[in-house]
């Protein structure tokens, strides 16, 4: 997918953050010094967001109080949808999302006064997941994944799919709804957000839809690429067919964009107000200017080089 498609429902840029403004300003007295000049930091980081993106940000935040030990940084798993509540309220500094913010969540936040940037941060394959005994979907067409997903969907088993697909009982599991995930794919594959059957089991604990489908041979789910790496033993890829062929979720088709529709991109939220503490100032200044080591760190997909290109400019106009 490119850039512009990911950017469909980008905010309007009377809300984003002045970034020029942002990571200029003091921390307060009582949150820690500057940060920008080899002082040292204190105080607290709060997060929260997208289950998906929460092993990158732990990732970054253990690297960053490896430096920085008097600093707590805190990461919670609410959901995207979740986490943009808290956001928008003004109840964290920084939003993990693997969804970009929606017109209503920016409504709230303009309503919140509560400002913000969205830097992009690395890319994921969101991952179509079936019991490793399933032996025969192999590779499915979108057209197929609309068929078992869409919300008017009564299909019970595999064979109602495909005839030559065994008569096996299909059990769903997937992200919850206030999960990105679940809107981004909802949104891909059955042509609306958050339209989809009902009756799958959902949870925000993407280790739930992992127990789910490994414990059960007719299972299906869909969730983060790392969250499929971490458990490939015990979960099958399937690839996928959007009319160009069957591709398999990897490092290399979303990079190229070939996994498509559900090559994404994964993005933090840092708010203004946030930004003039200095903890966090310093938080996101370690997490972009050290992106490859914590993907890395993280097992997550890295950015291209043009993705690159354009965080080092979001970077850049972050430090004025």
């Amino acid at each position: 997918m490119n850039r512009s498609t990911l950017r469909r429902a980008v905010a309007p840029a009377a809300i984003v953050l002045s970034l020029s403004l942002a990571l200029t300003a003091c921390g307060d007295d009582d949150d820690a010094g500057s940060g920008s000049d080899g002082e040292s930091v204190s105080g607290s980081v709060v997060i929260d967001g997208s289950s998906t993106v929460f092993p990158l940000t732990s990732a970054a935040a253990e690297l960053f109080q490896e430096e920085n030990p008097d600093v707590q940084v805190s990461v919670g798993t609410s959901g995207t949808g979740g986490g943009f509540e808290k956001f928008c309220a003004g109840e964290t500094d920084i939003s993990d999302a693997s969804r970009l913010i929606d017109e209503d969540e920016t409504r709230t936040c303009e309503e919140n006064q509560v400002e913000f940037a969205q830097l992009d941060v690395a890319n994921d394959a969101l991952t179509v997941i079936v019991n490793t005994d399933n032996d025969w979907a192999e590779c499915l067409t979108t057209e197929q994944l609309a068929t078992i997903w869409g919300p008017d969907s009564t299909v019970a088993s595999w064979n109602e799919v495909d005839p030559s697909f065994p008569n096996e009982p299909i059990t769903l599991f997937g992200p919850g709804t206030d999960s990105g995930t679940f809107d981004y794919f909802t949104a891909e594959i059955n042509g609306e957000e958050g339209a989809s059957r009902t009756d799958f089991q959902g949870s925000e604990d993407d280790n739930v839809i992992v127990q789910g489908v490994s414990g059960s041979t007719g299972a299906m789910g869909y969730l983060g690429y790392t969250y499929y790496q971490e458990n490939e033993d015990t979960l099958k890829a399937v690839e996928v067919d959007s009319g160009s062929g069957c591709v398999a979720p990897s490092a290399d088709t979303v990079q190229d964009e070939t996994y498509t529709p559900l090559g994404r991109q994964l993005f933090i939220y840092p708010s203004k107000q946030a930004l003039e503490k200095a903890q966090v100032n310093a938080f996101v200044n370690f997490y972009i200017e050290n992106i490859d080591e914590i993907v890395e760190a993280a097992g997550f997909i890295p950015l291209n080089d043009a993705q690159k290109e354009t965080l080092q400019s979001e970077f850049e106009a972050l430090q004025g």
